[in-house]
């Protein structure tokens, strides 16, 4: 484990400018792939070549044999995954570690005397220096995860060509400068079908968490915008101030009913007043 140590300790500063399922992946990797890995899988693989035996007394056959049925170790392809899997993780920690020093930079600015009116305002940082994931921390995030589901699948269907999911306890082999097709043994084919199992279980575990990690950080982002798209909407047109109600169209023919008998009882009531006064002129006279 101590080979580990360095990778180890990056990995964990890598965790303070995660997500909660970067943690979950970030955890995964320590605990079931790098200690696994360290503590029982080298002792498993310990005597792989040694205790690859062929029937024959060929000198060379049993080294080319060997190489043809495991053209790289299983530890070896392991630790490769695993590196390969944990550098795109360890970029983005360069981009973030990168906009950390930047905004600490601006607020030490900002703190001096006549400073605040000609610095920016830190985007991604607050105070304590906890980065927020958004803008271009955010596609970089989003990339890197990106990257890390293709290399995690690449090395799943990989190891899948190179050897299958389980131990043979026999290959045969047919290779120079063998004199025929001879019969090779591995030792402990169960043991390490169990391993290989464990590793392949372990690995598409990862790979369904980045997914997951994809799926949950661009649906954050889509809430984000709804909920900012709302706010604004919400402050251009307030509640109290909204625009004149009108009547529906029900109402506005009641309306029109109720104008137009107030205009004809009017002009009714106009007539008589006219013919009364006409008879009481007429009676005058």
């Amino acid at each position: 484990m101590g080979d580990w140590g360095f990778l180890s300790s990056l990995l964990e500063k890598v965790q303070e400018h995660s997500t909660v399922i970067g943690k979950i992946w970030m955890s995964v990797l320590f605990l079931f792939r790098i200690m696994v890995l360290g503590a029982g899988a080298e002792s498993v693989w310990g005597d792989e070549q040694s205790g690859f035996l062929c029937n024959t007394q060929q000198p060379g056959c049993e080294n080319v044999c060997y190489d043809w049925t495991f053209p790289i170790s299983h530890i070896r392809f392991w630790v490769l995954q695993i590196i390969f899997v944990s550098t795109p993780t360890l970029v983005y920690f360069g981009h973030a570690a990168h906009v950390i020093t930047r905004e600490k930079k601006m607020r030490e600015r900002m703190a001096s005397p006549g400073g605040t009116m000609k610095i920016k305002q830190p985007k991604y940082t607050d105070e304590k220096g906890k980065v927020t994931i958004k803008g271009d921390l955010l596609g970089s995030y989003l990339t890197q995860l990106v990257f890390k589901i293709l290399i995690e699948a690449a090395f799943i269907v990989g190891q899948y060509y190179l050897y299958g999911f389980v131990m043979v306890p026999m290959f045969p082999c047919s290779k120079k400068p063998c004199p025929f097709t001879v019969e090779c043994y591995m030792s402990r084919p169960t043991e390490k079908t169990i391993f290989i199992i464990f590793m392949l279980v372990v690995a598409c575990v990862s790979l369904f968490l980045n997914i997951i990690e994809v799926f949950y950080l661009i649906c954050s982002r889509c809430k984000s915008r709804k909920t900012r798209s709302h706010k604004i909407t919400s402050a251009e047109n307030p509640a109290g101030l909204s625009g004149p109600k009108w009547p529906n169209s029900e109402e506005a023919l009641k309306q029109n009913k109720m104008n137009m008998e107030m205009e004809r009882s009017k002009s009714i009531g106009g007539s008589l007043d006219g013919a009364k006064e006409e008879k009481l002129l007429l009676s005058g006279h």
